[in-house]
């Protein structure tokens, strides 16, 4: 009985670690493939979950961080029973909630492994090659220069990095670290580079002060902020002078406005602004409970019938992140959502370098779904489940051994 007991622990941690090292691949394939991706994420929840440990999973559940998700995920199946859509259609919109069921499995795997800085590592490397790859390989003949995926998502990614290496960064400062600061603002200048003269994606240029007003406000002094921001002010006067195709970029979200407003024009300015016309009156229709899960296309293609122009723009997706939940699910869908968002903000609320990534992967996920639907997306949904679960058991980890040795927080 004894030499069972112990071959079964030993299964468990040898499967344990394996776990560890497929949540590694997972950050490390998320920036180039959809597909190894997912095949990966399947092999990590094959891996995990014969090795859980139930009662950290009950108590996690009962948490904020951990239990808001698995709610948020339990009223979209429970949408799918007033949804007037087809059972395809229904399953096709709950798929989009299921990846944030994996939130709490990897809170309680990553509060007992020591592994969890490999996945945030192997994530930064991975963006590194890509961008080294994305420099000098792209195609400058496109207007969307990546070599995988799209420039939106190419430009999340980056900023991601950036901030997380930006307090790493400080550290080297304070410590004198100068060999590894000027590698480190190599890298971060090379990814702004990459952003502003390659590939720009026009939600992370709003993201980027967002984060940078929180990094100057958790991280610096009154003599640091200025400095930082008179940098900052210096950077963007001369990326905007020397780069034609971010002034392109960003001025064409006018120009995109003004032939909507003038002629009705099919334009992405204008097909977002409709989309927010629309979800809103569709959640006017429905305002509690909502119209059930997997029926935004139905509603959409209702709501075009008979129109032109950029009116009679379809879409499964609102391109807003609270309207695609509260459409589905009303304004208690929405609620959860909130409530979610700011748990996960609160699981953030160390000083540690941990404790920074966590937040700048959810405050770019909030920032970013006021312009897209990012928990529904592939790439920057499961970039959220997979920073939140792994940076946030790595949190609790270390809150939990500051309160055992009575250190402050």
């Amino acid at each position: 009985m004894s030499t069972l007991s112990i071959a079964s622990r030993f299964d468990r941690a040898q499967l344990a670690k394996i776990a560890d090292c497929l949540a590694v691949a997972v950050a490390v394939s998320l920036p180039w493939s959809t597909s190894a991706t997912g095949i990966l994420l399947v092999l990590l929840l094959i891996a995990l979950i014969p090795t859980l440990d139930w009662d950290g999973l009950r108590r996690e559940l009962i948490t904020a961080a951990g239990g808001l998700p698995v709610l948020l995920v339990a009223l979209g199946v429970l949408g799918m029973a007033w949804a007037d859509v087809s059972w395809a259609a229904r399953w096709g919109g709950v798929g989009s909630f299921f990846k944030l069921l994996v939130i709490p499995l990897l809170l309680v795997q990553f509060r007992r492994s020591e592994r969890g800085s490999w996945v945030l590592g192997g994530y930064a490397v991975s963006c590194v090659v890509l961008l080294v790859l994305s420099t000098f390989f792209h195609d400058p003949s496109k207007v969307d220069a990546v070599l995988v995926k799209n420039g939106a998502t190419q430009s999340g990614e980056f900023v991601t990095c950036i901030f997380g290496l930006l307090y790493v960064a400080a550290d080297c400062v304070e410590r004198r670290r100068w060999w590894w600061l000027a590698g480190l603002a190599a890298v971060m200048l090379g990814m702004l580079a990459n952003i502003f003269y390659v590939t720009t994606g026009r939600t992370a240029l709003v993201i980027i002060p967002v984060l940078l007003v929180l990094f100057a406000a958790k991280k610096l002094s009154g003599k640091g902020m200025a400095v930082l921001f008179g940098c900052v002010l210096v950077v963007a006067t001369a990326v905007w002078m020397s780069s034609p195709y971010l002034r392109g970029r960003t001025v064409q979200l006018w120009t995109d406005y003004q032939q909507y407003e003038d002629s009705d024009a099919v334009t992405s300015s204008g097909q977002r602004l409709e989309f927010y016309k629309n979800s809103l009156h569709f959640i006017r229709q429905a305002p509690i409970i909502g119209h059930g899960t997997g029926t935004i296309g139905a509603l959409f293609d209702r709501a075009v019938v008979g129109k032109t122009g950029a009116a009679a723009s379809r879409s499964n997706n609102p391109h807003n992140q609270t309207f695609a939940v509260a459409i589905q699910l009303g304004l208690v869908g929405a609620l959860v959502l909130w409530a979610m968002w700011i748990a996960h903000l609160l699981l953030f609320r160390g000083s540690g370098l941990v404790e920074w990534v966590g937040l700048v992967i959810v405050v770019q996920n909030i920032v970013g779904s006021l312009f897209n639907s990012h928990l529904f997306d592939f790439g920057q949904g499961w970039l959220y489940v997979l920073g939140v679960g792994v940076a946030g058991g790595m949190a609790l980890k270390k809150r939990a051994a500051e309160r055992q040795t009575g250190a402050p927080p």
